[in-house]
């Protein structure tokens, strides 16, 4: 059993999302969004940096993920969009969770199966994948969407783990198929 707590980061709105899992299955815990307005980006900064270790706090996570920083076609934006990313990781970091980052892409394939999925299509299968009533606002569904790519991933790197030989090797009988071990 883990607890993974999901960040995507925003200047302006950071998503969280807290999920549970239990072998394969990934249960829903809580998420949000940290609306930071107008105030000053150093203002903003340290308002992600607060919540996140309050929910931390809460939660207790063992697991923190976040989603990559991506080439914006507005400089300013990209770096603001940095350090949103870099106040969020400290937060993480500062507790001493380990921290695996995924391309949006990768979270994508991860939960709607294909990584041009827009963002509705994200929001619908978090809605249908964690089994709540309605959907959760896009920042919040973004980011449980990252903590659920991580359980994913983490899942089938134990899956290989456990199918490796002593040497370490995959055993002879795995193959490949649609990007999976089988």
């Amino acid at each position: 059993m883990a607890i993974i707590l999901g960040v995507d980061p925003g200047s302006r709105i950071t998503g969280y999302g807290i999920v549970r899992t239990e072998g394969r299955h990934i249960h829903y815990l809580d998420s949000g969004c940290i609306r930071l307005g107008e105030k000053p980006l150093a203002e903003r900064l340290q308002i992600i940096f607060h919540s996140l270790a309050t929910l931390i706090g809460e939660y207790r996570p063992q697991e923190f993920a976040i989603e990559q920083v991506f080439m914006a076609r507005n400089p300013d934006s990209a770096l603001k969009l940095g350090q949103a990313r870099g106040a969020a990781i400290v937060s993480a970091a500062n507790s001493g969770l380990p921290v695996s980052e995924y391309s949006a892409r990768q979270v994508k394939q991860a939960v709607v199966g294909k990584g041009g999925a827009d963002k509705s299509q994200v929001q619908h299968m978090v809605q249908v994948l964690l089994g709540l009533s309605r959907k959760p606002q896009a920042d919040a569904a973004d980011a449980l969407a990252i903590a659920m790519c991580h359980a994913h991933m983490s899942q089938s790197l134990i899956r290989v783990a456990a199918s490796a030989g002593p040497s370490g090797a995959a055993p002879a009988r795995g193959r490949v198929r649609g990007g999976r071990i089988r």
